[in-house]
């Protein structure tokens, strides 16, 4: 029977089974009584040894066939789910996504999983004695084959003739290691930066989706030598070692006839000596191929042309800005139909070439759950991870670099923020710890928020820790509001753990959070309560070129207002504004909410008007917090071109960029959220 023709639908199930059997252990974790979702899991692992079996894939199906074992006597009451289950069946969800991964480049899915495999038959048979893995599972897909085809190796022999090292270089990274795909891709940085990598394995896709172990291949054309790349790599951390291979043209050769990434070795160590292309091997890279080509559905390209991309369409963005003004002065129903259709169509386009860049933060907070419950376990607790707005989309070089603050705060929640199970119980709290993980537009600006319920922030310690580091006097200390004190503990080398542990007290950590998400153009800022728990808010910029936003005219001057934070606009008489303690405020909507003079706040020279009884409104939105501005007209929606304001102008208060109008003339573009505290 031909086979491959099935393997794409194998591929898609088998991925779709491994992640309802992730999600359902983890909700069995919190309700381990629960025998539907035991029938889930049960259905997912049956589904898995039939498919496994029908493609001829034994070791998956020998597997799932005794993880079935185990889950019929729990679904049958002759087994109770513990700990040693639990850690059994991840292993098993562990060992069965490598193979799936070595069957999607390729391989037949084969994996020394003896060991997991002899826990499994110890809890049916009830001897408990039987051997553990202690590193989960052995799966290894460094022995698949890394084909390449004429094309590949005639770019590899011509970068050699051209004076180019050709490297076969392999990566592993540390078994602990959380993110796997952000320390590829700072991997991958590396070669981008010292020349083209023109193959790798797993695909750049697969790892940028973290659907590898804990290492990967490339074959790598650069300038620089063995020693040098060596060394850049080593400097990342959470490496654990990095194989350099010079290749020669003998050994490209010798992978022209079919040689296999098991056999490089020996191809880079004796290029004299030849190597027979294998029948086996052969078949295998052809069912590799197959996978390949029915299993991908995207190409990866390049961001540099994606920003060019994004650049040539903003300009025609002002053009056609600057083509309808003309048109509608000119009143011609011709040009102004023609004019009509070009902006119905580049508008499609727009939001075409927009999505190319976005990505939601899904992609980084679907590995956190099972982050979470690792951590919590080993340090005792109990804690429930709640994820929202995981739909919040965020531009692709963001969502690059967020992931290592993330996990840094995660931790941080863990392991400063919630309390034990027996200090929660003595503060009449559920020893069920819970820790929110949100993400919501605002403007043109993404926020996360990591929020616990723990003991919150005990700021007479941390001025006593920044005291005793010397990161501030004494006095400095006793002129401290509670928010400079939250900021104190982003300060580079603070940590108030009481000894050093594998999660904290070295005194990394935050200040690697700041600095990472200021490189990034963002802040972040903390909310803390004692004993109710803290709060860390996480802006971001979406770094958009084109957004929505509404013009107005303050004075003389033009304002655009990214139409994703207003709420409304209104115009209202000025007797229905009133000033108390020195602030406008007035009602709106069964609540009380600030009014903001843009005027003054931006210091716009201006003069009081013959008929002030009338004042225009735009109702701004940050999260929950609402404001009023005052603007003096209403221009109308557009899209505009964002642009930076340059390295010489940073930081200007409540503005984050420029804009030109189809007229010629700038607009600034105004950041709202620096207008609500």
């Amino acid at each position: 029977m031909e086979l491959n023709q099935y393997l794409s639908m194998f591929i898609d199930e088998s991925t779709e089974h491994l992640q309802a059997i992730n999600e359902n252990l983890l909700r069995l974790e919190n309700s381990p009584h629960d025998i539907e979702i035991v029938h889930s899991i049960f259905r997912s692992a049956h589904t898995l040894k039939g498919m496994s079996a029908t493609m001829g894939f034994e070791d998956p199906a020998s597997l799932t066939h005794q993880m079935e074992n185990v889950l019929d006597l729990v679904r049958n009451g002759k087994l109770s789910m513990d700990p040693v289950i639990f850690d059994a069946l991840f292993k098993s969800a562990d060992a069965l996504e490598g193979m799936l991964k070595d069957i999607v480049a390729g391989g037949t899915g084969k994996a020394d999983v003896t060991e997991i495999v002899a826990q499994l038959k110890s809890i049916v048979s009830g001897d408990r004695k039987a051997p553990v893995a202690g590193g989960g599972s052995a799966v290894s897909a460094q022995n698949a084959a890394i084909q390449l085809d004429e094309f590949q190796i005639s770019v590899l022999e011509q970068s050699l003739n051209s004076g180019y090292q050709v490297f076969f270089v392999e990566t592993r990274l540390t078994d602990e290691c959380v993110l796997k795909a952000a320390r590829a891709y700072m991997v991958f940085r590396v070669f981008e930066e010292s020349g083209e990598v023109i193959k790798s394995y797993p695909s750049v896709e697969d790892i940028e989706q973290d659907r590898f172990d804990h290492s990967f291949s490339v074959y790598l054309t650069t300038h620089k030598s063995k020693e040098s790349l060596e060394k850049e790599i080593l400097n990342i951390s959470e490496i654990h070692s990095v194989s350099v291979n010079a290749l020669t043209k003998e050994s490209l050769r010798q992978l022209s006839k079919g040689t296999a990434s098991r056999e490089i070795a020996a191809a880079v160590q004796a290029p004299e000596r030849g190597v027979e292309k294998d029948t086996a091997q052969s078949v295998k890279a052809q069912q590799g191929q197959a996978a390949g080509a029915m299993s991908s559905r995207t190409i990866r390209v390049d961001l540099e042309r994606l920003d060019n991309l994004m650049n040539l369409f903003s300009e025609l963005l002002i053009s056609r800005v600057r083509l309808e003004q003309l048109a509608g002065e000119i009143k011609h129903s011709d040009l102004q139909e023609t004019v009509e259709h070009m902006a119905r169509t580049s508008s499609e386009l727009q939001n075409i070439v927009l999505k190319l860049r976005m990505v939601p933060v899904d992609t980084v907070f679907n590995r956190f759950p099972r982050m979470i419950r690792d951590i919590a376990k080993n340090l005792n607790k109990k804690v429930e991870l709640i994820i929202t707005g995981a739909d919040t989309e965020l531009d692709r070089t963001v969502i690059d670099e967020i992931g290592d603050p993330l996990v840094h705060l995660l931790r941080n929640a863990i392991d400063h923020g919630v309390e034990s199970m027996e200090e929660r119980a003595a503060a009449n709290k559920s020893e069920n710890a819970s820790i929110y993980l949100r993400a919501f537009h605002s403007g043109n600006h993404v926020f996360i928020e990591v929020e616990d319920d723990g003991k919150g922030i005990n700021t007479e310690k941390v001025l006593e820790t920044a005291m005793k580091r010397s990161i501030v006097t004494r006095e400095q200390a006793a002129k401290m509001s509670e928010k400079d004190i939250h900021q104190l503990l982003f300060a580079s080398g603070f940590s108030t753990a009481d000894k050093i542990s594998d999660l904290s007290g070295r005194g990394v950590g935050l200040d690697v959070v700041k600095t990472k998400i200021e490189s990034l153009g963002g802040a972040v800022e903390v909310e803390s309560s004692i004993g109710s728990g803290t709060k860390f808010i996480v802006q971001l910029p979406l770094t958009l070129s084109i957004i929505t936003a509404m013009l107005i005219r303050v004075e003389a001057e033009k304002y655009a207002i990214p139409l994703s934070s207003i709420v409304e606009t209104a115009a209202i008489t000025k007797d229905k504004i009133r000033k108390v303690h020195g602030n406008l405020l007035m009602d709106y909507r069964n609540t009380v909410i600030p009014v903001v003079p843009l005027a003054e706040m931006l210091e716009v020279p201006h003069h009081e008007k013959a008929d002030d009884s009338e004042v225009n409104l735009v109702i701004i939105r940050k999260g929950a917090k609402l404001a009023a501005l005052i603007v003096d007209e209403f221009i109308g929606q557009q899209e505009i071109v964002l642009r930076s304001l340059g390295k010489y102008l940073t930081h200007v208060f409540a503005i984050s960029g420029a804009t030109i109008l189809g007229d010629g003339q700038v607009a600034l573009i105004m950041d709202t959220n620096a207008l609500i505290k």
